[in-house]
């Protein structure tokens, strides 16, 4: 590899990157428009913590609102700001369950976490 065409990034560079995108997503049935970004590195982990211990049978009644608990984490305003905290999800998880399950899953979408990729994931 040639070192001259190597761009290495510092530790605050990385910090300061914005690189989670976000998607506006149509919901009528709320009225007008969510806008989600992809999940942080954090978010993910819990998302895939929370899709694994659903799969077991020990599992608690947190996962089973794991629509609610994805919208709430990947919903922001238009400053990039979060619109829900943990403290919302169940009023969250009370609303129209197809509006709710639309922007699920283009949370998951933006944020590869598919099964596949949480299964994939927990053999890692």
């Amino acid at each position: 590899m040639d070192d001259r065409f190597v761009s290495l990034l510092s530790k605050d560079a990385i910090l300061l990157a914005q690189d989670r995108p976000t998607l506006d997503v149509d919901v009528p049935e709320w009225g007008g428009t969510v806008r989600v970004r992809e999940m942080s590195g954090n978010q993910r982990a819990e998302y895939e913590q929370l899709t694994l211990k659903r799969d077991q049978a020990d599992a608690d009644a947190t996962a089973d609102n794991i629509r609610a608990i994805v919208v709430a984490a990947c919903a922001v305003d238009d400053a990039g700001e979060p619109l829900f905290t943990q403290a919302d999800v169940a009023e969250l998880g009370k609303r129209n369950w197809r509006a709710l399950d639309r922007v699920f899953k283009v949370c998951i979408a933006l944020s590869a976490a598919t099964p596949k990729a949480t299964e994939d994931a927990a053999k890692n």
